[in-house]
C-alpha cells in the first residue's frame, strides 16, 4: 500500500480548511441576509426624509460592505493557520526562509481570486500585518545599536540632501526644497549659515575636498559655488538618550505628528551672492558634485545631460550625453577622474576621465525602474540604489552582472557607504533607514516610532567618519535632519 507523503497531507488539510472555510462565508452571507431583513422591516417605522427605497438601497450597500470586512478577516485567519503549518513544516526540515516573501506570496495568490476593489485594498493592508507576523519567527541575532543623537530643524520644507565638510570644522550641510541650504553644528543641532542665493529648490550640497567650498543644484537651472566662514559654538553636553537596538521589536507606528509651521533660525547669518554660477543646463539641475582635486566640478540634470565644469573659469569642459530620460544623481570617485550618473532611463553610466585623450563610457543595466543613485566606494565597486526596490553592489572590473543584490520593500533614494566600515545605509520611502554590509546582508535597522525618527520619506543619507558623537546622518520630507551613532559590532559584520 503507498505511503502518503508529508507533502501531499498537507495539502489535504489545507483543502479542508479551505472547504470549512468558504462552509462558514455562507452560514455567514445567509446570517447577513437574515439581518438586513430585520434591519430593513425596523427601516419602515422609522421617519426619514429619505424615500424608503433609497434607504434600502444604502442598507444593503453597507451590508455588503459588512460582509467584505467579515469575509477578509476569516480569510486572514486563515491565512495565519496556513503560514504557521508552513513554518512549523520548514522548520522540521531544516531550511531556512524569508518570511515577508512568504507571506506576500500567500496574500498574492489569494488576491488574485478577489473580485472586489475593497476587497483588493484591504488585502494589500493585510499583507503588510501578516508579514510582520511572518517576520516575527526569524531568529535574531543583531546586536547592533543604534542611538538617535540630534535632531537639526530649522527647514520651512523637505531636505532633499545633506553632506558632511572634509575640511576643519567639521559640520553639516543640508539642501532643501524652500530654497535655502544650511549649515549646521553637529555636536549642537545650531544652524551656523544660511546660503539664500538660489530661485528655486536646492537639490544637492557638496562640499569642497579641501577649501570652505560649497557646491549647490537647484531647481533654478543653475549651480552655485560658494565659500562660508563659520565658528563653531561651545559644544553642550549630550542628552542621555537610551540605547536603542536596530531590531524590529521596536514601535512602528504609522502615527505622524501635525505638520506645523517650523520657526526657521532668526539670528542664523545668511550668504546671498554665489561665488561662481554654473549655466549650461536647460532644466532642473537635480545633482552636483566635485572631481578629485576641486578643479572640476559635475552636474546632472532633468536636460538628460551632466555637464562638466571648470571651476575658475565656471566654463563647461565636456557635455555628457547619453541618458534616455531626466537624470537623477551624479556622484565621484574619492580619488580617481570617475564620475556615475544615473537615471530614470533604468541605467547608470560610468565616465572615465583619467585619460585626457580618451573619455570613455559603461552602461549598467541591472535595473528594472529608476536609478536613483549610483555612488563609489573605496575599492573598485559601485553601489546602485532604484525605485524598483532593489540595490546592488557591482565590481568596475566585471560590469556583466551584480556581485550582490539587496531586495527590500520599498523605494530606495540616496545611498551613501562608510569608507571605514563598508555598511551601506538604504534610506526609504516608507520612512525607514536600513543599514546592509557589501555581501547584501543586513545589519540593522534604524528605530521609528512616534518619538524618535523620520516622520516622512527619508531622501537621503551620509556617513561621517571622523566624529564619534553622530557617524550617520539622514534626512527627510518630514524637514528635519537627524544624527545617529551606529555602534555595529565586529562580529556582525563579519557574519
Amino acid at each position: 500500500m503507498p505511503v502518503e507523503s508529508g507533502s501531499s497531507a498537507a495539502a489535504r488539510q489545507a483543502k479542508q480548511k479551505r472547504k470549512s472555510h468558504s462552509l462558514s462565508i455562507r452560514r455567514t452571507n445567509s446570517t447577513e441576509q437574515d439581518r438586513s431583513g430585520l434591519q430593513r422591516d425596523m427601516l419602515e417605522g422609522q421617519d426619514s426624509k429619505l424615500p424608503l427605497s433609497l434607504r434600502s438601497n444604502l442598507l444593503d450597500l453597507f451590508s455588503q460592505i459588512e460582509r467584505e470586512f467579515e469575509n477578509l478577516y476569516l480569510e486572514n485567519i486563515e491565512l495565519r493557520r496556513e503560514i504557521d503549518t508552513l513554518n512549523d513544516r520548514l522548520a522540521a526540515e531544516g531550511h531556512t526562509f524569508e518570511g515577508a516573501d512568504l507571506a506576500k506570496g500567500a496574500l498574492k495568490t489569494k488576491a488574485s481570486h478577489s473580485t472586489s476593489q475593497l476587497s483588493q485594498k484591504l488585502k494589500t493592508t493585510y499583507k503588510a500585518s501578516t508579514s510582520k507576523i511572518v517576520s516575527s519567527f526569524k531568529a535574531t541575532t543583531s546586536r547592533a545599536i543604534c542611538q538617535l543623537v540630534k535632531e537639526y530643524v530649522g527647514h520651512r520644507d523637505g531636505i532633499w540632501d545633506l553632506s558632511i565638510t572634509r575640511t576643519q570644522p567639521v559640520v553639516l550641510g543640508t539642501a532643501s526644497a524652500d530654497h535655502t541650504a544650511m549649515l549646521w553644528s553637529i555636536e549642537t543641532g545650531k544652524c551656523l549659515l544660511k546660503y539664500m542665493g538660489h530661485q528655486g529648490s536646492v537639490n544637492s550640497i557638496k562640499f569642497h575636498p579641501t577649501e570652505q567650498m560649497a557646491l549647490t543644484a537647484s531647481g533654478d537651472q543653475t549651480a552655485h559655488i560658494w565659500r562660508y566662514m563659520v565658528q563653531l559654538p561651545t559644544p553642550q553636553p549630550v542628552a542621555d538618550i537610551s540605547q536603542t537596538p536596530c531590531e524590529d521589536d521596536v514601535d512602528f507606528s504609522d502615527k505622524d505628528e501635525a505638520d506645523g509651521e517650523v520657526d526657521g533660525p532668526n539670528d542664523c547669518p545668511s550668504v546671498r551672492v554665489a561665488t561662481t554660477t554654473l549655466r549650461s543646463h536647460q532644466g532642473v539641475v537635480i545633482a552636483a558634485d566635485w572631481l578629485v582635486g576641486g578643479k572640476q566640478v559635475v552636474t546632472a540634470s532633468w536636460d538628460r545631460a551632466a555637464n562638466l565644469y571648470d571651476v575658475e573659469t565656471s566654463e563647461l569642459v565636456h557635455s555628457l550625453t547619453g541618458h534616455d530620460q531626466e537624470l537623477t544623481h551624479c556622484c565621484t570617485h574619492p580619488t580617481q577622474r570617475l564620475v556615475v550618473t544615473s537615471s530614470r532611463d533604468t541605467t547608470f553610466r560610468l565616465w572615465d576621465f583619467r585619460d585626457p585623450s580618451i573619455h570613455s563610457v559603461n552602461v549598467f543595466q541591472g535595473h528594472t525602474d529608476t536609478v536613483t543613485s549610483a555612488v563609489f566606494t573605496v575599492g573598485d565597486n559601485v553601489v546602485s540604489g532604484s525605485d524598483d526596490r532593489t540595490v546592488k553592489v557591482w565590481d568596475l572590473k566585471n560590469m556583466r552582472s551584480p556581485i550582490a543584490t539587496i531586495r527590500t520593500d520599498s523605494a530606495v533614494n540616496r545611498i551613501s557607504v562608510s569608507v571605514n566600515q563598508k555598511i551601506i545605509a538604504l534610506p526609504h520611502d516608507n520612512r525607514q533607514v536600513r543599514l546592509f554590509d557589501m555581501s547584501g546582508v543586513r545589519l540593522a535597522r534604524l528605530p521609528r516610532s512616534n518619538r524618535q525618527g523620520h516622520r516622512r520619506m527619508v531622501c537621503c543619507s551620509a556617513w561621517c567618519e571622523d566624529n564619534t558623537t553622530c557617524n550617520l546622518f539622514t534626512c527627510g520630507f518630514d524637514r528635519q535632519a537627524i544624527g545617529w551613532n551606529i555602534n555595529i559590532p565586529a562580529l556582525l559584520q563579519e557574519k
